[in-house]
């Protein structure tokens, strides 16, 4: 399961056998302030973009009410959730979205108060776990009837074994299984043990899952599991060296799939395919055969394996509100 394959839909190389601060208000045509180049710590990997100030801002950046002051609020937020790491500070908010120092400073005051952010440390704040109950919420029954679409995927791929793995909810940097179908097959037929799912499955340096995932992870994220050691249970096909990795990512996303040759487990190669909501990478459709049985992945079951992935990522589309033409 999550067993890795490369994305080019052939072995991988030789190298690795078998595998592959509330901005005051701008006069009309005034260019947002671009952060300067030297980054602070907690932003490496971010490439900055120049923001406008938003929209109801005052001339003296004090806190106003209205659409303003709510984009302000919600640029925040999204600051905590696009920069990674467990903490930051005001400066580094207000650089990253462009705001000034004192009006995310206040912003992170009130969010205190409406348990949204707390202070960890002198200077330093995060997001609260309500806003993990927010996250767990927005899902609530938005993979109902994914059991159907992997078993239409099983029944596509002449009997392929389909996984569901998901971007763990207790950590950004691992996935794991929440739905499959694979017949009368159990863990002990496909060579797995409960110690690998554990280990091997849930890294994102191995099986064509896990590399999906990776790929469309912010790159704070792809250098922490760069950083880790290749699962010891990982299949020889999988990636060690963290050059030939990256590139596979590349692959992965100018293809929109993965491709894995024993990444997981000997005997086994794999198709996967992102599962994006909102343009936000949420998970992985894996299709795995036994590698005497589909010695390359045919294009039936890439594609298969694609619109299964389609078909989930619809449902966790964002739809328009009744009042919207």
């Amino acid at each position: 399961m999550g067993h890795s394959t490369t994305a080019s839909g052939s072995p991988a190389s030789a190298a690795a056998p078998d595998s592959a601060s509330g901005t005051k208000a701008k006069a009309s045509g005034t260019k947002a302030k671009v952060p300067g180049p030297a980054a602070k710590a907690g932003t490496v990997g971010h490439t900055k973009k120049p923001r406008q100030a938003p929209k109801g801002a005052s001339s003296t950046g004090s806190r106003t009410s209205g659409s303003g002051h709510a984009e302000r609020v919600f640029l925040v937020q999204t600051a905590f959730a696009e920069l990674g790491g467990s903490a930051h500070g005001p400066g580094e908010i207000a650089e990253f979205t462009g705001l000034d120092d004192s009006v995310v400073y206040r912003i992170l005051q009130s969010g205190i108060y409406q348990r949204i952010f707390e202070r960890v440390d002198r200077g330093l704040y995060r997001l609260r776990t309500s806003a993990a109950q927010l996250a767990f919420t927005a899902l609530d029954h938005r993979l109902d009837g994914a059991q159907t679409v992997l078993r239409d995927l099983r029944n596509a791929t002449d009997e392929g074994l389909a996984f569901l793995y998901m971007v763990a909810p207790f950590s950004g940097a691992q996935r794991q299984c929440v739905d499959m179908a694979v017949g009368d097959s159990d863990l002990a037929e496909l060579g797995m043990t409960p110690r690998d799912v554990l280990s091997v499955t849930r890294s994102l340096r191995t099986g064509a899952s896990g590399r999906t995932i990776l790929a469309y992870l912010p790159e704070v994220l792809q250098q922490r599991v760069l950083a880790e050691p290749v699962p010891d249970q990982a299949g020889p096909g999988v990636y060690r060296d963290n050059d030939a990795l990256v590139a596979s990512l590349a692959e992965v996303r100018d293809l929109g799939h993965a491709l894995g040759y024993e990444e997981c487990m000997a005997g086994w190669n794999s198709c996967a395919a992102p599962i994006m909501w909102d343009g936000s990478i949420m998970g992985a459709v894996l299709l795995l055969k036994l590698k005497s049985v589909m010695p390359v992945a045919p294009e039936s079951v890439i594609e298969a394996t694609k619109e299964a992935a389609a078909v989930l990522s619809r449902y966790g589309a964002a739809r328009p509100s009744a009042d919207q033409d």
